[in-house]
């Protein structure tokens, strides 16, 4: 295989090239998005999160990283939120159950939270996150949505709430200096690698991958190569 050099990242060659693979994209935009996109902003803060797998949980680990007092989990499976709390959440809500916006208000008096952060990309779940934070909180938008979908916000509220929307690509990272630092993070024991994979496929079995990612049975699954 050969690549352009600027996209290489070195990494100690202890790491296992899982552990690699998980750093190479869900867990730096998770933990980015909270690290460096609200540049540690949440720090003490409540945090709520549109958890949809393995970016979802990383988004908490980054919210534990920072140190968030409350961190409020939304999925509508429940084994995505057992491994929520298991990854940090202190608090989860079941949106096939419940309604996610009036669920997370009642768990803040009312007020919303301070943070949250959309990582599945759908219309209507960041306009969820939008509808969750506080007056000036902030609603930072992960998922990657189809080129053609369009967000409606009041306008008018927008300004009079102060509310902030904000985008998160690849958690605002910089390969070079953050892929090592979360590694490091790893090897202090402040992040979760091993836990994150749940499940191990062949290339063979690729489409019972997806399968399984669609269905919400995995963490994160990792294929293998050989």
């Amino acid at each position: 295989m050969v690549v352009p050099k600027q996209n290489l990242v070195k990494i100690d060659e202890h790491y296992s090239l899982e552990k690699a693979a998980l750093v190479g994209c869900g867990v730096t935009t998770g933990v980015g998005a909270v690290l460096n996109t609200c540049e540690g902003g949440a720090r003490k803060l409540r945090s709520g999160h549109r958890d949809r797998g393995g970016v979802g949980l990383n988004a908490i680990q980054g919210a534990v990283l920072a140190q968030a007092e409350r961190i409020i989990a939304v999925d509508i499976a429940e084994k995505k939120l057992n491994f929520a709390k298991s990854f940090g959440a202190t608090d989860v809500v079941n949106a096939s159950v419940y309604d996610p916006v009036e669920a997370v208000r009642e768990l803040t008096a009312g007020l919303g939270v301070d943070y949250a952060f959309e990582v599945i990309g759908n219309p209507k779940t960041i306009v969820q996150a939008y509808n969750m934070v506080r007056a000036a909180g902030t609603a930072v938008i992960v998922g990657m949505a189809h080129h053609q979908s369009d967000v409606s916000i009041p306008a008018q509220h927008l300004v009079s709430t102060e509310r902030r929307l904000i985008g998160s690509f690849y958690g605002s990272c910089q390969p070079k200096v953050d892929m090592p630092k979360l590694l490091g993070l790893y090897t202090e024991g402040k992040l979760k690698l091993d836990e994150l994979i749940t499940q191990h496929y062949r290339l063979d079995q690729i489409n019972e991958a997806f399968a399984d990612m669609e269905a919400g049975e995995n963490a994160r699954g990792v294929i293998l190569f050989n």
